[in-house]
């Protein structure tokens, strides 16, 4: 691993409009050595040049097999030397929810979890998705430990963990994304195998920093957001970890997401 590593991890919401709405010009200033975006929600066939293979970046791409949905991409500076859809669950490997590439000491992961919507099915997908991922991520990080590699998992991981993950904790208790059981899930993501919420290690007090707001009435302008965007690693890579900025837009008008990027540095 590089002595100086910045990873940054953003969902797009639609990788064509984004592209159209800045993407592309902030990718080409980013100072990022891997970039991982989820909800592309196309091909690679349908989208432009600049995105499928931008300068300066070995990009890989996943998409859903239902056309129009989900999607996860990485950008790496470095060429991967390994790259894998999916975590082995049959309903999910071609689903475009999981992305991962192996770098030198390090493996890297866009992860786009399923955003659920109580007493639905997509809920009972979310949990499904959750049951077979968590025993992955414990494995993962067994098989890189003894290879003496760190674990990344960025993306949106649509669960806030503590009510300092978002402005209206109090109405949203029954609302998926803040659910009990999927707080307590993330909390075992911890716990139990072993990671670590790398921006709240470096801010364990909050509120925030928030990385998704709605495009309903003022919630950007009244920064009404959610804590959903993570980046979690193993422990020896998030004791590195120096700073993590949410890239949040400057005005509504110029946000080309209803997300922002999460970017954290890491240093020996």
């Amino acid at each position: 691993m590089p002595v100086v590593l910045t990873v940054s991890t953003v969902n797009v919401n639609g990788m064509r409009a984004a592209a159209k709405k800045g993407f592309v010009e902030w990718l080409a200033t980013s100072e990022a050595d891997v970039v991982l975006c989820q909800e592309v929600r196309a091909e690679e066939s349908q989208l432009p040049e600049e995105v499928v293979a931008p300068d300066g970046w070995h990009a890989r791409h996943a998409s859903c097999e239902v056309k129009g949905r989900n999607g996860v991409s990485v950008y790496s500076r470095a060429d991967p030397e390994e790259v894998r859809v999916g975590f082995g669950e049959a309903e999910f490997e071609n689903s475009g929810r999981y992305l991962e590439v192996h770098l030198p000491g390090l493996v890297v992961a866009s992860l786009y979890l399923p955003s659920g919507d109580v007493g639905t099915p997509r809920q009972e997908e979310k949990e499904r998705f959750m049951a077979a991922f968590l025993p992955y991520l414990a494995e993962l990080r067994a098989k890189a430990e003894a290879a003496g590699a760190e674990v990344l998992v960025g993306g949106d991981w649509n669960i806030a963990h503590a009510e300092v993950d978002l402005k209206n904790w109090r109405t949203n208790r029954k609302n998926s994304g803040f659910l009990p059981e999927e707080r307590e899930w993330l909390g075992r993501v911890y716990a139990e195998a072993g990671y670590v919420d790398v921006q709240r290690k470096l801010d364990p007090e909050g509120p925030g920093p928030y990385t998704w707001w709605s495009y309903r009435g003022k919630a950007f302008d009244n920064d009404a957001g959610w804590r959903i965007d993570l980046q979690v690693a193993t422990p020896g890579l998030a004791d590195r970890a120096v700073s993590a900025t949410v890239e949040r837009a400057a005005t509504y008008a110029e946000r080309w997401s209803d997300h922002a990027p999460l970017t954290v540095t890491y240093q020996d």
